[in-house]
């Protein structure tokens, strides 16, 4: 199982089955719109303690084809930038 798959969990029972962050009732659709709305791996991991970046990328790698998870790799890249946080 890759990181990105065991960061992922679908449970019926869970936001109605919708894949989730594992662990977590955080929908890997709601992780998704918050890099798209331009917030940083850090401000999500404030927000959002549970999650780790680790977690944010294997969620932007899983949530889509190559290329979305190449243009998701880079947003995070150019929410740190702006934001002034490198890791």
């Amino acid at each position: 199982m890759t990181a990105a798959a065991s960061a992922i969990a679908l449970d019926p029972q869970i936001l109605a089955g919708k894949p989730v962050v594992a662990g977590t009732r955080l929908s890997v659709e709601f992780v998704i719109g918050l890099l798209a709305d331009g917030w940083s791996e850090a401000e999500i991991i404030a927000n959002y303690p549970a999650l780790t970046a680790d977690r944010i990328r294997a969620v932007a790698e899983s949530s889509a084809g190559p290329a979305r998870a190449d243009r998701a790799a880079h947003a995070i890249g150019a929410n740190r930038a702006r934001h002034g946080r490198h890791r």
